[in-house]
C-alpha cells in the first residue's frame, strides 16, 4: 500500500498527470475519475497477474493494453449509463484511461511478477494514492474557482471566485502547490531522521 503515501502517484512518481490536470476542475470530477481509474487498475492488475504465466513475453504489453481496454469498456458505459452529465464532463478522458502509465506500469512491474492477491493490493494502494491526488487538487480548485464543495456553496453571493483556478494555469499552479508542500514534509521527516540517527549514535559512543 505506499502508493497512498510514499510512492503516490500524483505526488511523488508524477504519473498520470494529464488526467489530473484535465478533470480536477470539481471534486465531483476528481473522486468520480479516481474511482473509474482505481477500478480498472485493481481489475486489470489482478487478471494479468491470474494470466503472468500464460502470457508470451513478446506480446506481453499488447495483452495488458487489451486487458485495460476492457475494463475501461466496462467503466465507460456504466458512468454513461449512470450520469450523462459526468459522463460529458469527464470526456475523452475516460477511454484514455487505457494509455495510464500507472495501470500499464504496475502490471508490467508488479502484476507481471506477483501472485493475484499481492497484485490487487498493490493495485489499491497505488488507486487510493492517485485517488487522494485528484481529490486534493479538485477540492482546492472547486472551493477557490467557484466557493463551493460537491456543488455546495461555502461562501455565499459575496464571494468573488478565483476564475483562473477552473482553468489550466489554475491547475498547474495547485498541483505545483501541492508539489511543494509533500516535498517540504518529506524533508522535514528526513531531517527529524537523521537528527534521531544521530543522537542514537552520540548516545551509543557516550
Amino acid at each position: 500500500m505506499e502508493g497512498i503515501w510514499r510512492q503516490n502517484p500524483v505526488f511523488v512518481m508524477m504519473l498520470g498527470l494529464c488526467p489530473t490536470l484535465a478533470v480536477t476542475v470539481s471534486a465531483v470530477n476528481a473522486l468520480s475519475m479516481g474511482i473509474a481509474t482505481t477500478f480498472v487498475l485493481v481489475c486489470s492488475c489482478t487478471l494479468v497477474s491470474l494470466m503472468r504465466k500464460m502470457i508470451p513475453k513478446e506480446v506481453r504489453i499488447a495483452t495488458y493494453i487489451v486487458v485495460i481496454a476492457t475494463f475501461v469498456t466496462v467503466v465507460d458505459y456504466a458512468i454513461q449509463a449512470v450520469s450523462l452529465a459526468l459522463y460529458d464532463a469527464l470526456g475523452a478522458f475516460i477511454q484514455l484511461i487505457v494509455v495510464n502509465c500507472i495501470i500499464l506500469g504496475r502490471a508490467e512491474a508488479h502484476a507481471s511478477k506477483n501472485p493475484p492477491l499481492a497484485a490487487s493490493i498493490n493495485a489499491l494502494g497505488m488507486g487510493v494514492g492517485f485517488i487522494i491526488g485528484l481529490f486534493a487538487l479538485g477540492a482546492v480548485r472547486e472551493i477557490l474557482g467557484a466557493g463551493s464543495l460537491f456543488g455546495i456553496s461555502l461562501f455565499g453571493s459575496s464571494f468573488q471566485p478565483w476564475v483562473i483556478m477552473v482553468l489550466p494555469p489554475g491547475g498547474f499552479f495547485v498541483l505545483g502547490s501541492w508539489l511543494l508542500g509533500f516535498a517540504w514534509w518529506e524533508k522535514r521527516k528526513q531531517r527529524k531522521h537523521q537528527q534521531m540517527a544521530g543522537l542514537q549514535t552520540s548516545a551509543e559512543r557516550g
